[in-house]
């Protein structure tokens, strides 16, 4: 497998390479967004004599920042293409071969992450030279980021790909899909950071794997987390993971039996 993944990763690699307008579009597109909602909350604080709940400026730069990192290391996007996949058949060559399609689908992810990481770290950068962000982590916290991001990474791609087989049952997804995004888009932090919202969607984010996706490796580099409540993030997350591939893989069973290619 070390090997199959090396020759998928460096075929994906080449392809990515090929298409690089349409992978800076997405990657623009990805960036944009925490930085708008940065400058909204920025006004708003400013508004409020510097702050909002328990941040100020730097702090919501802080967050903002590493969020846009964090949503791009763990962000996938095979769940928007299922549905066309299946439709038009193009889904059929690769259950022929004896490599679960899901493979092929993470060492695409991961290229896409690889290369694009090359004009993201750069952007981080130069919004920390000027919003001036306070990130405030321990060291303990910088080594748990490490597997929560690992983790968080995982969790995301094995639960998007474990939603994505709705479309061998549904014909068209693309309204769950938005569902979907839109409710993450909430329970994430991404439109405003969880300690902001109102405490029935944190507590709904916390129960649901979307905080763990993204907004808890967000707040262990922010320092927002003790010791105790790290170690529970990291447990939540191998959990949901687990449930995650155990899903999947009873859906998979089940998805490749109804398979149909309505386009073929």
């Amino acid at each position: 497998m070390l090997k199959i993944y090396q020759t998928l990763l460096r075929t994906e690699l080449a392809v990515m390479l090929q298409y690089r307008a349409a992978m800076l579009i997405w990657l623009i597109g990805l960036m944009l967004q925490p930085v708008i909602y940065l400058v909204v909350w920025i006004t708003v604080a400013r508004s409020r004599d510097g702050r909002v709940g328990d941040f100020d400026e730097p702090a919501l730069a802080a967050y903002y920042i590493v969020f846009m990192v964090v949503n791009h290391i763990t962000f996938d996007w095979h769940m928007h293409e299922m549905g066309w996949r299946v439709r038009s058949g193009s889904f059929s060559p690769l259950l022929m071969q004896p490599l679960h399609p899901i493979h092929r689908d993470l060492t695409r992810n991961m290229a896409y992450t690889l290369l694009t990481l090359a004009v993201v770290a750069p952007a981080a950068a130069a919004l920390a030279w000027y919003f001036a962000p306070a990130f405030g982590a321990q060291s303990w916290a910088l080594a748990a980021f490490v597997p929560a991001i690992i983790l968080a990474y995982l969790m995301r791609f094995a639960i998007e790909w474990a939603v994505a087989l709705l479309a061998f049952w549904v014909t068209d997804t693309s309204g769950l899909n938005n569902l979907y995004y839109v409710t993450g888009m909430f329970l994430t932090g991404k439109v405003a950071p969880l300690a902001l919202m109102p405490e029935w969607v944190q507590l709904a984010a916390t129960i649901l794997p979307f905080r763990w996706m993204v907004a808890f490796p967000v707040e262990l580099l922010l320092g927002r987390v003790s010791q105790a409540e790290a170690m529970t993030g990291l447990a939540a997350q191998a959990i949901w993971l687990a449930l995650a591939l155990g899903i999947l893989s009873l859906c998979w069973k089940r998805a490749v039996r109804s398979y149909s290619a309505v386009g073929a």
